[in-house]
């Protein structure tokens, strides 16, 4: 078994940038699962996901030879209010493997707890480490799960619950709000260091640019409007995208309260706190762009010397965001759709129908792809409240695929490709949380197995595509914290 190589290139930055500090020792751990495939593509021997030095290194008793665990300083806007001082409140950058970092979250208290006890529940663990693999199968760019431990101790939330603590993948954990901190301080050196850091690990071909700052800016713009397209792509709603949750490298980061669009709603919300709707499916792209507003403002010192010309330059990048987003998001519908290229009539008159018959999101595109199966049809028909509604629809779908002259074969081909029959369902995560805060992991693995093929029909699968009865519908869902 091979030993990890870890190093920890951000612990080389100045002090101000983190907090050095050691994990609180699990009482009593054990593994509740861990990720042979990603370790292998880290070149971790997945053999040492199940050892006693994996387990260690997953709850806090030994970091591994190299690290040098920190939690990192931020501030950040929380659904628009400000908070000058954030940071890792629970989490642990243990140090990097093959360029990608690797974070204990839920590992106990730190400088920037604030008041809380630095540890996780069961629950919102199992729920990351489910949603981000399932994200990371659907090619959506996002953090990723290597471990989930139990740490035999509970913590006290509504109730005293199960404790646990996920082991966090990303290519780096570097957020808007990292900026935003330094611009609140006026540190124009830090923001320069900052910058200088991240794009060397993340952009590197910004350096050859003229205007570095622009290059750097330009590009997390256009990852950030890719991102988006593709969350709105297979109906996901992240729930709080407060800019200390917009991370620099274009992942989807902090899947707390997050969920899948069960009935297309394009307003829908899921988290309990959203009260306004600010983080709805359908505000997701705005609220993108909102964030890379600040992120502007937080390089505005490190641009240029012509502060006029700056605000210009700055304004004219983010100006691209809306094209770049409405370029990649009807690129995706129109693949969902089995269509070559955008087709703004019919994208139209499907989220129309969609939103008046409240179609399930995903079976309605799933059963599409499918329609031409023995009963195809009348699966895809039972959707609607309406059959006319439904008829009239196939209708100016038909019309639209023969416009756009396109063998139904490879129409077919886009629709499979585009189309997963399988996502992480509200009802079926909280059945995998309920189980496993009693100890009973069994509907986490067979969920994360199936996920593991979201776009093949699976035998012995069928009651995971389905969406829930009245009684299973999740209303809300939750931080944890």
């Amino acid at each position: 078994m091979n030993a990890i190589t870890f190093n920890n290139s951000y612990a080389t930055l100045p002090d101000q940038f983190y907090s050095r500090q050691q994990a609180d020792p699990a009482p009593d751990p054990k593994l509740i699962t861990a990720n042979s495939g990603l370790a292998t593509e880290l070149g971790i021997d997945p053999e040492f996901l199940n050892s006693d030095a994996g387990l260690a290194m997953f709850s806090g008793h030994q970091p591994p030879q190299g690290a040098d665990p920190l939690a990192m300083v931020y501030a950040g806007h929380q659904f628009g209010g400000w908070s000058a001082r954030l940071g890792d409140g629970r989490a642990l950058l243990l140090g990097e493997v093959s360029g990608y970092d690797i974070q204990l979250k839920g590992s106990g208290r730190t400088p920037y707890s604030r008041g809380g006890d630095g540890k996780s529940a069961v629950g919102p663990v199992i729920r990351e480490y489910i949603v981000s693999e399932a994200m990371h199968v659907l090619g959506v760019p996002t953090t990723r799960a290597l471990a989930a431990v139990t740490t035999g101790e509970n913590v006290i939330r509504e109730t005293r619950l199960p404790g646990a603590i996920l082991t966090r993948v990303a290519s780096s954990h570097i957020r808007v709000g990292t900026f935003q901190f330094f611009y609140a301080n006026n540190d124009k050196k830090a923001l320069q260091t900052l910058a200088d850091y991240a794009i060397q690990r993340h952009y590197p071909d910004a350096q050859k640019a003229e205007n570095p700052i622009q290059a750097f800016y330009t590009a997390i713009i256009e990852r950030h409007a890719k991102l988006i397209a593709l969350w709105m792509k297979f109906g996901f709603i992240h729930g709080v995208m407060n800019t200390d949750n917009c991370q620099i490298a274009g992942e989807t980061i902090d899947y707390g309260p997050c969920a899948f669009m069960d009935d297309f709603n394009p307003m829908k919300v899921f988290s309990s706190i959203d009260q306004k709707g600010r983080y709805a499916w359908g505000r997701q792209a705005q609220m993108a762009h909102w964030n890379l507003m600040r992120l502007g403002e937080a390089l505005s010192p490190i641009w240029g010397a012509d502060e006029d010309a700056s605000v210009k330059e700055i304004q004219s990048a983010l100006d691209g965001f809306g094209t770049s987003f409405n370029s990649h998001f009807q690129t995706a519908l129109s693949q969902k759709l089995g269509l070559p290229a955008p087709n703004a009539a019919i994208l139209e008159t499907t989220f129309q129908t969609m939103a008046e018959e409240e179609v399930d999101f995903t079976l309605f595109f799933s059963r599409l792809r499918r329609l031409d199966q023995d009963g195809g049809r009348a699966k895809f028909l039972s959707l609607f409240k309406q059959p006319k509604a439904a008829d009239a629809w196939l209708e100016s779908w038909q019309t639209a695929r023969d416009d756009s002259d396109i063998t139904a074969k490879d129409s077919h081909a886009l629709m499979c490709a585009a189309n997963p029959i399988y996502i992480p369902r509200n009802h079926r995560v909280e059945e995998a949380i309920q189980a496993g805060q009693t100890g009973n992991y069994e509907p986490m693995h067979r969920l994360i197995a199936v996920l593991k093929n979201p776009f093949e029909q699976q035998s012995d699968s069928e009651e995971f595509e389905q969406a829930p009865q009245a009684e299973q519908i999740v209303q809300q869902t939750f931080c944890g914290t």
